[in-house]
């Protein structure tokens, strides 16, 4: 779309009334002879000479606007998306093999059934980065930050209870998460931590990962599957300004990620960008077609 037009150096266009006035002023004086009828016997010879007028100004016109530089100047709407950084944080331990989690497939785990919901999750996050870690006994890094969501989801389908042991390093895998956010540039870093007991295997205190998710700008969102161990998780939310979340079944987990997934959004910038198209060299090629056309009237009468 065409939304301007203009010269980068105007002051040559006045050359073009200098052109004008000129020709008005300072006509050439040729050499007349009286013959008469001699007109009806050249009955092409005015057409000739507005051919020539023509293009003679033509040429000077379009010479002068080649000067100039004459530019097109398009506006062009930019999106930005301001994406979520985000690091799914999965409990293995050997508790997350509980049967009855799904009340509709009582014999699905509780890890196949966070699987499960996790991957329709990754699914909807279109814009953003996810990561994911996983904790058992220690804690480890499944897949670093990425946009690659099917890779992502195939990782998520091939995690088993007890991978990385028995018990539950949870602090460990906040710091493993952390670890995965810490040089984000985006505005907008949160940790949701999924787990259905309390802490048992650590080695780091949890002051010092609350500490250190403070220091990052990291909000953690906590998900709890057994109430009786949910006190921990509710200190790590409220410490960092999120929100802890206490689960009972399959509905109930989807009904949190859907929250979670409304409380961070992606952001969308709109700018403007001015694209500048110079189209000097359209006006040029006119000029120099209108010199060429006019080469014979020069030969034939040594002027214009």
């Amino acid at each position: 779309m065409l939304d301007s037009f203009s010269f980068t150096y105007p002051l040559f266009l006045l050359l073009l009334p200098l052109f004008i006035l000129s020709a008005l002023l300072f006509k050439q004086e040729k050499e007349s002879y009286y013959m008469p009828h001699f007109y009806q016997l050249l009955p092409h010879a005015n057409k000739k000479h507005y051919v020539r007028e023509i293009l003679k100004w033509t040429m000077f016109t379009c010479m002068i606007f080649a000067l100039s530089d004459p530019i097109i100047t398009k506006k062009i709407k930019a999106v930005k998306s301001n994406a979520v950084d985000i690091v799914l944080a999965l409990d293995t331990s050997d508790s997350m093999s509980t049967y009855g989690f799904n009340e509709k497939k009582y014999k699905q785990s509780r890890l196949n059934v966070v699987k499960e919901v996790v991957q329709n999750f990754i699914n909807s996050r279109v814009k953003d980065r996810i990561g994911l870690v996983v904790f058992g006994t220690t804690a480890g890094i499944a897949s670093p930050l990425s946009f690659d969501k099917e890779a992502q989801k195939n990782i998520v389908g091939n995690i088993n209870v007890g991978v990385l042991g028995k018990s539950t390093a949870l602090i460990d895998g906040i710091v493993s998460s952390i670890q995965l956010l810490k040089n984000s540039k985006s505005k907008s870093k949160i940790i949701i931590l999924l787990s259905d007991g309390e802490d048992s295997a650590s080695k780091i205190p949890l002051e010092f990962a609350l500490k250190l998710a403070k220091k990052y700008n990291i909000k953690i969102y906590t998900i709890t599957i057994d109430k009786s161990y949910s006190d921990m998780m509710k200190v790590i939310a409220n410490k960092n300004g999120a929100k802890n979340f206490e689960v009972q079944n399959k509905e109930d987990l989807v009904k949190v990620y859907k929250s979670i997934d409304s409380l961070e959004k992606s952001e969308l910038e709109y700018n403007t960008l001015s694209v500048h198209e110079h189209i000097y060299f359209y006006f040029l090629i006119i000029s120099l077609s209108c010199a060429a056309a006019l080469l014979p009237y020069v030969k034939n009468r040594g002027v214009l």
